[in-house]
């Protein structure tokens, strides 16, 4: 009998833990999402990232947001600015590793092309971020300067 209710509990348990994630995961579905394209050709994009705290979480949202300007383009949201990648080529991830381990890294050059200008897009209710005791998982908006990208991709020869 003392096995029964000891499974039952422990399955109780179970079934509240894996409850929670697939709620944490359905809320959370994408990483980057257009919300338009402004004249200067700069992409304004809601972002999701996931960190130890707040300013980590923020940290990567961005990462994410130029990531997906150059590596995967922007294919997901209403704005108008579903665009191509800026590297079309089959691995420029590992063609230039080194450049762009160098690019990405904590407080990198990444910084100069992101910007949190347009943050005040979201609502209040969007704004609500899910934590738990070991991560945060954050949405903001963020203004990539896709021409700004571009050019500076091509002055260092990386195609």
């Amino acid at each position: 009998m003392k096995k029964i209710l000891l499974l039952t509990i422990f399955g109780c348990f179970q079934f509240l833990f894996i409850a929670q994630k697939d709620v944490t995961s359905a809320n959370y579905d994408f990483n980057v999402r257009c919300q338009g394209k402004e004249m200067d050709g700069s992409l304004t994009l809601e972002s999701f990232g996931k960190g130890r705290n707040y300013s980590d979480a923020l940290e990567q949202a961005k990462k994410n947001a130029v990531y997906a300007v150059i590596f995967s383009g922007i294919k997901e949201g209403g704005g108008g600015c579903e665009t191509d990648p800026l590297l079309l080529s089959s691995s420029p991830q590992t063609v230039h590793e080194v450049y762009f381990a160098e690019f990405f890294k904590d407080d990198g050059e990444y910084l100069n092309y992101v910007s949190l200008k347009d943050e005040r897009i979201l609502t209040k209710v969007k704004r609500q971020a899910i934590k738990s005791k070991t991560m945060q998982q954050r949405h903001v908006v963020v203004r990539v300067e896709r021409l700004k990208l571009k050019t500076k991709l091509k002055q260092d020869n990386i195609n």
